[in-house]
């Protein structure tokens, strides 16, 4: 199955991430959920930290995760969020691993493709 946007067609291995990025969102009930995808197709699944010493975005954290375990770089990421675009931060921390022409997808809550870019 591919999904179609005005970004290109989406494999089933990106739809994977969207929807485990959905999953951990509503699992966790927290504002963001995302995964990464690294270099061997393993992938890291994470939502947002919000402690009083720590606080990450859901898609720093899936790359902290990927980092922590030994990736040594990123096919594609997928953050679900209420927000209109990936922050710069976000996009940055997958650029720093995955280089500028690694996708960054964005979903809404209800899991429909909003925006793919290049953490570039």
């Amino acid at each position: 199955m591919t999904l179609s946007s005005e970004h290109g067609e989406l494999g089933p291995e990106d739809l994977k991430i969207i929807t485990l990025a959905r999953s951990a969102r509503a699992r966790n009930g927290v504002p963001e959920g995302a995964a990464v995808r690294d270099e061997t197709g393993r992938t890291y699944v994470a939502g947002t930290v919000e402690l009083a010493s720590l606080k990450l975005s859901a898609l720093r954290t899936a790359v902290a995760m990927a980092v922590a375990s030994g990736a040594q770089s990123l096919e594609a990421a997928a953050v679900v969020s209420s927000a209109e675009a990936a922050s710069e931060e976000d996009r940055a921390a997958v650029r720093d691993l995955g280089g500028p022409e690694t996708p960054v997808l964005l979903a809404g809550p209800d899991g429909q493709l909003r925006s793919a870019v290049t953490a570039g």
